[in-house]
C-alpha cells in the first residue's frame, strides 16, 4: 500500500504495527504504531553480521527461523486476543522481508492486512516531503512576547476555546531555553519531532487560523524545518507584556523543580559562563542559595532572557512592530480575557481582508 493511500482520511486500520527492531521504532515510527520486532537489536545486529562476514545463505537461513519464532511468540501474546475483522497495517524499514514475512502470517490466520510499500524508509520520504510542502498552504498566527508573559497559558486557553494551537514545545518536550528541560522528561529524536510535527500538521483545517509561539529554529536539540520557520516568521504577530515581578510570579510557579532541587539549576547556569562569566552565574547561584527567588528571576530576565528575546524578534518577525499587544496578568480571568480579545482580532482582520 503506498504511504499516500495508508494516512488517507478515509483509511482504517485497527492497528499499524512496527516489525523493525526496538532500537528503530525508539528512533521513530509512523503514528500511532506498535511495536512487534520479529527481530530484537541484538539478533539483528547477529543476522547482519554474518550477512557481510560468511554467506547471505547461512544469514537467511538463521534470520528466518529467529523470525519464525519471534512471530510465533507475538501471534500468541501480543496479538492473542485480535478478532476475525482484525486489520493490520504492517511495515518494516523498506517493505522487506521483516513485515512480509509477518504480514504473511497475519493473512494466513485470515485477517485483512495491507504492507506499507516502501516501509518506513519511504513514510520518512513522504513526511520530509510534506514538511517542505505543507507550512505555507496553512494560516499562521504567531503569539511573541519575552519570556514568562505567558504564552503558553494563553496558547492553552486558545486550545480550550476551540481554536487550532500548535504547541511546539509539548511535541520538542522541551520549554526552549537553557532551563527548559524539564525534569525526567527526554526529548524526541530529530525523527521522532518532525514526524510528531508533520503528524500535528496534517490535522489542521487550512482554512482556519493556527496559533503558535514565537519560537527559535531550534527548541532544546530539536530544530524546526525551514518550512516551518519561514510560514511562521512571515505570519501576522500578537506580543504580550506583562510586569516584570508578573512574569517572575509566573517562571517560578511553572519552574518550581529548581527551587526544590537548586543543584539541577545550577548545573544549567554553568552552560551560560561564556556569555556571562564567573562573576555574574556565582551572583545568580548566591541569590538562589539565599532563597532570593524572586530577585533571582527578574536579574535573569533582565540580564539574559529580555536582551536574547529582542535580538530575535529584531532579526525574526518582521510583522511585530505592526501588530497591537495585549497586556497580560498572568492569572486564569485575564488569560481567558486576553484568548477571547486576540480570537476576536484575527476574526476582524480576516474579516477586513476579505473586504
Amino acid at each position: 500500500m503506498p504511504i499516500v493511500e495508508a494516512f488517507a482520511p478515509d483509511a482504517r486500520f485497527d492497528a499499524i504495527v512496527d516489525a523493525r527492531s526496538p532500537a528503530e521504532f525508539a528512533e521513530d515510527h509512523l503514528p500511532g504504531a506498535i511495536s512487534a520486532p520479529v527481530l530484537d537489536d541484538a539478533e539483528r545486529a547477529l543476522v547482519g553480521t554474518i550477512y557481510s562476514q560468511q554467506s547471505a545463505f547461512v544469514a537467511r537461513r538463521l534470520g528466518a527461523a529467529i523470525v519464525s519464532r519471534n512471530i510465533a511468540s507475538l501471534i500468541e501474546h501480543a496479538f492473542a486476543d485480535c478478532p476475525p475483522t482484525w486489520r493490520p497495517l504492517v511495515y518494516c524499514w523498506r517493505g522487506g522481508n521483516r513485515s512480509d514475512s509477518l504480514a504473511s502470517v497475519f493473512a494466513a490466520i485470515g485477517w485483512r492486512t495491507s504492507v506499507v510499500d516502501g516501509g518506513y524508509r519511504e513514510f520518512r520520504r513522504y513526511v520530509i516531503e510534506e514538511l517542505t510542502r505543507l507550512p505555507s498552504r496553512l494560516r499562521w498566527h504567531v503569539v511573541a512576547g519575552p519570556t514568562g508573559s505567558g504564552k503558553s497559558r494563553l496558547l492553552q486557553r486558545l486550545a480550550e476555546r476551540g481554536e487550532q494551537v500548535l504547541d511546539l514545545e509539548a511535541i520538542a518536550r522541551h520549554r526552549g531555553s537553557v532551563l527548559g528541560l524539564l525534569p525526567d522528561e527526554t526529548q524526541p529524536s530529530q525523527k521522532a519531532f518532525e514526524t510528531r510535527l508533520w503528524d500535528a500538521l496534517r490535522r489542521f483545517d487550512a482554512d482556519r487560523v493556527i496559533f503558535v509561539e514565537s519560537e527559535s529554529r531550534r527548541v532544546g536539540r530539536c530544530h524546526l524545518p525551514d518550512a516551518v520557520i519561514d510560514a511562521m516568521r512571515a505570519a501576522p504577530c500578537t506580543s504580550l507584556h506583562a510586569p516584570i515581578d508578573v512574569r517572575a510570579r509566573l517562571l517560578l510557579d511553572e519552574y518550581r523543580h529548581f527551587v526544590e532541587h537548586p543543584p539541577q539549576l545550577f548545573e544549567r547556569l554553568d552552560r551560560l559562563l561564556p556569555l556571562h562569566g564567573r562573576a555574574r552565574i556565582d551572583a545568580w547561584k548566591a541569590m538562589a542559595r539565599a532563597g532570593q527567588w524572586p530577585e533571582f528571576v527578574e536579574s535573569m530576565l533582565a540580564v539574559h532572557y529580555d536582551p536574547a528575546y529582542a535580538r530575535s524578534m529584531r532579526h525574526n518577525y518582521a510583522q511585530l512592530d505592526s501588530e497591537e499587544a495585549l497586556d497580560i496578568e498572568a492569572d486564569d480571568r485575564t488569560l481567558a480575557r486576553a484568548a477571547a480579545e486576540l480570537v476576536e482580532r484575527v476574526r476582524r482582520v480576516r474579516g477586513e481582508a476579505r473586504a
